[in-house]
């Protein structure tokens, strides 16, 4: 019985290369990974770098933080170094010009849909917005959408010092139902719900009125949907100083011009308030609730 012979088995010497094409593949995919989830910003990398260098090259330098990322918009705040010594009375109109700046770059759709107006001249500026914008019908509780608005038009006006003065204006229709026995308290009620918003998002108390004028100074016929529509309304006044708030809220807005009395009476800027000095080691203390 012959035996069967046994067929040597040849050893494979490049067994290796397919581990090593294996370790190949993967390093190759984590790169791909690593580079797939890294973002580079190279603007806001120069910024470091040149930062960086600076704070080596310039001692005096050292001092100032890093800025990463954009710079914030600087429209809202006053420019206090751009007036030139001197020329202190046109503080409050550049303070009227920059608010009624900073509010049509902030309310571009709004304006283009005429929901909101932005009017005024050297002596007051006008902030109109439509009722609808913020309250429901017959109602003076300030809708979802009322609280974005107010804000940003907070942020707009809380670095200033110039007087406010809120007007609510309805149509001549009259209320049948609701807290409200007619428009006069529901014009006043929509005026006090904006001014007490402006104080809980950071402009002073001090500054602002509130005045309800009711149906009685529409700006459109009150006979069409459309003319009742644009008369519910509510109307933030800026005004250059007191003396001009007071002669505005007066007559109303819609009926102020800047005649030659109130030319006089706008002579002076906004005053900033003086708080009362404090004796030595006083603690601060929140004056009794009324």
């Amino acid at each position: 019985m012959s035996r069967r012979r046994r067929h040597e088995e040849h050893e494979n010497h490049e067994r290796w290369l397919v581990s090593y094409a294996d370790f190949i593949t993967l390093l190759f995919a984590f790169f791909v990974v690593m580079y797939s989830i890294s973002s580079v910003n190279e603007g806001k990398y120069k910024v470091l770098s040149d930062t960086l260098v600076g704070v080596f090259n310039q001692p005096e330098r050292s001092t100032k933080p890093i800025a990463i990322g954009e710079e914030a918009p600087r429209t809202l705040s006053p420019d206090l170094d751009a007036a030139p010594e001197g020329e202190e009375s046109t503080g409050a109109t550049d303070s009227l010009n920059q608010i009624a700046l900073s509010v049509r770059q902030s309310f571009g759709d709004l304006i283009k849909s005429n929901q909101l107006t932005v009017r005024g001249n050297e002596l007051w500026v006008e902030i109109e917005l439509n009722s609808s914008l913020l309250f429901s019908s017959g109602d003076a509780v300030p809708s979802e959408g009322a609280f974005a608005i107010i804000e940003k038009i907070a942020a707009i006006l809380a670095p200033y010092e110039n007087p406010i003065h809120v007007e609510g204006f309805t149509d001549n229709v009259p209320i049948s139902a609701g807290p409200y026995p007619s428009n006069w308290e529901l014009s006043t009620a929509r005026a006090a719900s904006i001014v007490r918003m402006l104080a809980l998002d950071g402009v002073r108390p001090g500054r602002m009125a509130a005045v309800g004028y009711g149906e009685f100074q529409p700006i459109a016929e009150n006979d069409s949907a459309e003319g009742r529509g644009r008369n519910r309304r509510v109307v933030l006044v800026v005004s250059r100083n007191l003396e001009i708030r007071r002669s505005v809220s007066g007559v109303g807005s819609a009926h102020a011009k800047p005649d030659a009395a109130l030319q006089r009476a706008g002579t002076q800027p906004a005053e900033t308030p003086q708080l009362p000095a404090q004796p030595e080691g006083a603690v601060n203390s929140l004056p009794p609730a009324n």
